[in-house]
């Protein structure tokens, strides 16, 4: 039997400015597991991933990360099991000037000793490996290039790499081919999904576009004002099911190549 990834019992989530962006989610998933998420924009779907990562906190219900509830540990529990989680986010946060070398191996900062971690800041402390995940992404090439030489795209990829490196037993990946071409973001997703399954990692990827969610993905949440529209198998979401999911849009399914909504 499957571990569980994580659970949401009756979860709801608002902003601080009381604006509710989640409300009575129930999801789960195991070790191993491949899931897309899509709606339209303010569906809640950066919400979602955030709170599976713990940076946010649920507003009512509770949450299992890991068989661990997140917001019954202490600080230092919560490092510990954050370092496990691994996002890819739709704008890597990678200082311009910083090396990609450098911005690869951050993926295990929290995994190593302080020692190590500030000596990586410096000097690379493991070249084989970064180049390794850049390798699979057509990246070597940039090892020790600075980010602000890089594409849109390239640093995509780089945050990609970084969560590769970091081998967390989650993977959460927010938009993470929105800069890419056709080509590149069918080779980034393989790469991930290939990596998830390797490992038995759970990866749950947010996506614009419908059709890279169908074509890579075996489960597919919609999300739809925040709640829970459906949660099915990919054979299982049909043309019509999709345009009532993005009514908002006048029922225009977002494809790869076309304008963010």
């Amino acid at each position: 039997m499957k571990k569980t990834a994580f659970s949401f019992d009756r979860v709801s989530f608002s902003h601080s400015n009381g604006k509710e962006a989640l409300r009575n989610i129930n999801i789960s998933a195991s070790a191993g597991e491949a899931i897309a998420i899509i709606g339209s924009s303010g569906s809640g779907k950066t919400s979602l991933l955030s709170l599976i990562a713990t940076s946010l906190r649920p507003s009512s219900g509770s949450i299992s990360v890991l068989n661990i509830d997140p917001w019954a540990i202490s600080k230092r529990q919560l490092q510990r099991l954050r370092s496990q989680i691994g996002l890819v986010h739709q704008a890597a946060p990678i200082p311009p000037k910083q090396r990609v070398i450098t911005a690869v191996l951050a993926g295990r900062l929290g995994q190593w000793p302080l020692w190590r971690s500030l000596l990586s800041l410096i000097y690379p402390v493991d070249i084989a490996g970064p180049e390794s995940c850049l390798e699979k992404l057509g990246l070597a090439d940039r090892l020790f290039d600075r980010c602000d030489r890089l594409s849109g795209g390239q640093l995509q990829r780089v945050g990609v790499a970084r969560v590769l490196y970091q081998r967390p037993n989650i993977l959460l990946a927010d938009e993470p081919v929105s800069a890419m071409d056709p080509v590149l973001s069918d080779v980034t997703i393989q790469c991930l999904l290939e990596d998830a399954r390797t490992r038995d990692a759970c990866f749950v990827a947010s996506l614009h576009a419908v059709d890279i969610a169908l074509r890579w993905f075996p489960r597919i949440i919609g999300l739809r004002d925040g709640e829970v529209f459906f949660d099915l198998p990919a054979a299982q979401v049909s043309e019509d099911l999709l345009k009532q999911l993005y009514a908002s849009e006048r029922g225009v399914l977002p494809k790869q190549g076309s304008a963010n909504i």
